[in-house]
């Protein structure tokens, strides 16, 4: 595994879901992820908000809905017109729980906008006031403030958890780690060991806050399996230290309120049924109630016939519990029932069986019931547990559907496991992208279909066969004509390209690394030998992420090919942009031309002709210096600069150790997925340390820039959380573009209302997401708001739009701090 870093680094979602075929398993089916990301506002909740009109004046605002750390909020008075609605940030706005006001002294006003239809405001306040929910202070206010409930139970946090062996004892856990809700523990007492650690959704029924033992009346006594690493002593002084720290280390009551509750059951010692070991769920087998502890939980243990047998398969059930069958439910399901082992015979049969036993079978009645309401399918993708290993999160695909219960195929882990057997409702499953979304190191499949692999033609004298080793296997013993080009299928098959390293490399590329390059690329696939060229060029340039930035696609021109994602890595960071490439053979040798003359280098420099003893261009005569005038190719706009000198190239953090540093952005809610590059800052914006790149002054200046940006944010926030009649914004008229792509704006967006909005939207290429932001309504406040995770999560956008969106949303917070910000 040492070497799979960088491929692990270079998986992407977005890609391998185009090139499988396969669809990404809906969001709303993990509901235990949609519980996580709730940050316990509602809508329908109760604040008292300043009012900007007027100093020091405050109102009563109800939520209407919540995206992330933003509220959409209409104060109480204009009854249904959502015209008045408006968003704020938690984090700065000046809201406050119901009650504040009196509390501190603080005038409570209606807005002008309303005031005429409130002429008796006590009366009024009265009347709304009275039932209404009021937004949890402890949210609005000190270190809880604006926070995701769930990011509480942080580093060093202890909970009790139940033991699967004995569910009427519990012992303490410490919080190693808190990846999206899903816990790593560790045992109070074994600090130093992570052998007993495991690994636990937030809300699995098992786990509790501490106290909870007490209050239920059970022993809280460390686990057999490590009970004998102290002496008893130890033990109680362990008691002891956590009763004193308890307050330090606790978890807010109210996080586990959405826990699933465990009903009554109804089993009996000795009954059977079919069950599937949590501890191995690949496949179903004859199980026993072992052990009935009271109304809640009772023990089912695997059968084994075999005599010699020393250890037994057994852990505690309730009656939600995952994996429990009624007796013939794989034969009315068509599925494999695998006899216990030491069973006579491969033909099991359950009369037979039961009559062996001389038990009976546990009745229907005993058993949820099942569903196939849930939205998964077979083929679809996800992201799922390992359950052999459970520090691995694997790419899973749904193989096989059975009521509640999938079958999934785990690709990349690091031993093969069988499918496994898994509940719709497990919280050991995830929708494509949580694992991008939360830092965690998401397995990717050992051979991904976005590493196709590259053909190798075998030259013969006349004619060139290419091998069995193709991109396409309709490519297998196909003869290529004279051009070194062949139709598979209606399509193209790319010549090769020469890198002709006698030619003038130009400013940009090292002629030592261009001499390192093969002599030749391909024939193959067009895309694939073009990408991989490209590849080679950006790896061979002085400054890589400069090249990247000089071959990415120009918005502004025509597209005719097939864009392709490009990296670069330069001082310590990466680099991502979309380029151009043809997808026929015919217009190769045009693409390669103008590619060199993008990179100032001989346009013979790679190209389908080899160069053999002089080039036809003559550029040996040529230095570095006298080349741009040589050939007059370059331009004032640069090709594919985006506005104001700043780059739309994406900059990813390099990766440190084996796992990437944890991103804190909200989950991307997403019908097909969520994409790899998601990041938390603006697109194009530089992360990382880099401190020292004097030389290159378009990361350090364009980062300069967006800090400046930050801070002047913070100081103007507070002005967003307003939106009144009396207030009407003047339209954005006339939006100027100057040649450099330079916004010029005639009215402060920050006073823009929905239809601005949606009129600016419309005077760009983006102008089919228009009717997004419509019935969102999200006005010029909550433009100035919006980031890249924020929009992919709240308009069900892939990350190419939602990237060419922020594009122009950071236009516009450019020019408004030009502009306005003053």
């Amino acid at each position: 595994d040492a070497g799979s870093s960088v491929e692990e680094m270079e998986f992407n979602w977005d890609e391998y879901l185009e090139d499988t075929g396969a669809t990404a398993a809906p969001h709303g089916s993990f509901k235990h992820v949609d519980t996580s990301l709730q940050n316990g506002f509602a809508p329908g909740m109760k604040l008292e908000v300043a009012v900007k009109s007027e100093q020091n004046t405050y109102w009563v605002a109800t939520i209407i809905t919540t995206c992330g750390q933003l509220l959409l909020l209409r104060y109480d008075g204009y009854g249904e017109d959502r015209k008045a609605d408006f968003w704020c940030d938690i984090m700065t706005a000046d809201l406050h729980p119901i009650g504040w006001c009196e509390q501190n002294k603080k005038i409570l006003k209606v807005p002008e906008g309303i005031k005429d239809k409130i002429p008796d405001q006590e009366e009024f306040l009265q009347r709304v006031l009275k039932g209404a929910c009021s937004a949890p202070a402890k949210l609005l206010e000190g270190l809880h403030r604006g926070k995701n409930p769930l990011d509480l139970i942080a580093p060093g946090s202890r909970l009790e958890l139940q033991n699967v062996r004995d569910s009427l004892e519990a012992w303490i856990v410490n919080v190693v780690e808190n990846v999206g809700g899903r816990l790593k523990l560790r045992y109070e007492g074994l600090e130093d060991s992570d052998k007993f650690d495991q690994w636990i959704f937030y809300l699995d029924p098992f786990l509790h806050q501490v106290g909870w033992a007490a209050q239920h009346g059970y022993s809280l006594q460390p686990p057999l399996a490590i009970r004998s690493l102290k002496s008893e002593e130890d033990w109680q002084e362990i008691l002891k230290k956590v009763k004193e720290e308890e307050e330090e280390s606790s978890v807010p009551t109210d996080l586990f309120k959405d826990k699933p509750v465990i009903g009554v059951h109804s089993f009996s010692e000795g009954m059977k049924l079919e069950a599937v070991d949590p501890m191995a769920p690949f496949v179903i087998s004859p199980a026993t109630v072992l052990k009935v502890y009271n109304e809640k939980y009772f023990m089912i243990e695997i059968d084994d016939l075999r005599p010699e047998r020393t250890t037994s398969q057994s852990y505690i059930c309730h009656v939600n519990s995952a994996g429990i069958f009624p007796v013939q439910w794989s034969l009315k399901n068509g599925l494999h029932l695998s006899p216990p082992p030491g069973y006579p015979g491969q033909d099991f049969d359950w009369a037979d069986y039961l009559k062996q036993c001389g038990a009976e079978a546990a009745p229907q009645s005993c058993f949820p019931l099942l569903t196939s309401d849930h939205g998964f399918k077979e083929n679809m993708k996800l992201e799922a547990v390992n359950p052999v290993d459970p520090e691995e999160v694997c790419i899973a695909t749904v193989t096989k559907l059975k009521d509640s219960y999938l079958w999934l195929q785990l690709e990349g882990s690091k031993k093969p496991v069988p499918d496994c057997i898994v509940s719709v409702e497990s919280m050991n499953i995830f929708p494509v992208g949580w694992c991008e979304t939360n830092g965690y190191q998401l397995r990717p499949p050992r051979k991904a279909i976005v590493n196709k692999q590259k053909k190798i033609a075998v030259v013969q004298p006349e004619k060139q066969i290419l091998s069995s080793r193709t991109v396409h296997d309709g490519l297998k013993n196909q003869e290529l004509n004279s051009s070194d080009s062949v139709v598979i299928n209606g399509k193209y098959c790319c010549p090769k390209i020469y890198f002709n390293h006698r030619c003038f490399s130009g400013p940009y590329l090292n002629k030592g690394r261009i001499a390192e390059l093969p002599q030749s690329v391909g024939p193959g696939n067009c895309v694939l030998v073009l990408k991989e060229v490209l590849t080679l060029l950006i790896n061979a340039a002085y400054k890589p992420s400069r090249v990247l930035r000089e071959l990415q696609l120009d918005e502004e021109a025509a597209w005719h090919g097939h864009g392709e994602t490009l990296k670069a890595k330069y001082k310590g960071k990466s680099y991502r942009a979309t380029v151009e490439v043809v997808r026929t053979a015919d217009r190769v040798a045009d693409f390669c031309r103008k590619t060199c003359i993008k990179l100032e280098c001989c346009p013979n420099l790679f190209s389908p002709q080899m160069v053999l003893d002089k080039c036809s261009e003559n550029c040996s005569v040529l230095t570095k210096t006298k080349y741009t005038h040589y050939y007059g190719k370059r331009k004032n706009k640069r090709i594919g600069r985006p506005p104001g000198g700043h780059s739309n190239l994406e900059v990813a953090m390099k990766k440190t150790n084996k796992r990437r540093k944890r991103r804190k952005h909200f989950f991307v809610h997403k019908k097909k997925r969520s994409s790899a590059s998601v990041d938390n800052t603006p697109a194009g914006s530089p992360q990382g340390s880099g401190g020292e790149e004097e030389d290159d002054q378009d990361e350090s200046e364009l980062s300069h820039s967006l800090a400046q940006d930050r801070d002047k944010r913070k100081r103007k926030l507070r002005t967003f959380s307003f939106s009144d009649d009396e207030n009407k914004p003047p339209s954005p008229k006339d939006i100027k573009m100057e040649a450099a792509e330079k916004l010029q704006l005639d009215s402060n967006p920050l006073e823009w209302s929905v239809a601005d909005v949606v009129r600016f939207l419309k005077s760009t290429d983006c102008a089919p997401l228009a009717r997004i932001f419509l019935d969102q309504e999200i006005d010029g406040q909550a433009l100035l708001l919006l980031t890249l995770p924020t929009v992919q999560e709240c308009m069900d956008l892939k990350l190419g739009p939602a990237i060419k969106l922020c594009h122009h949303i950071e236009r516009v917070k450019l020019a408004f701090y030009q502009q306005f910000a003053n």
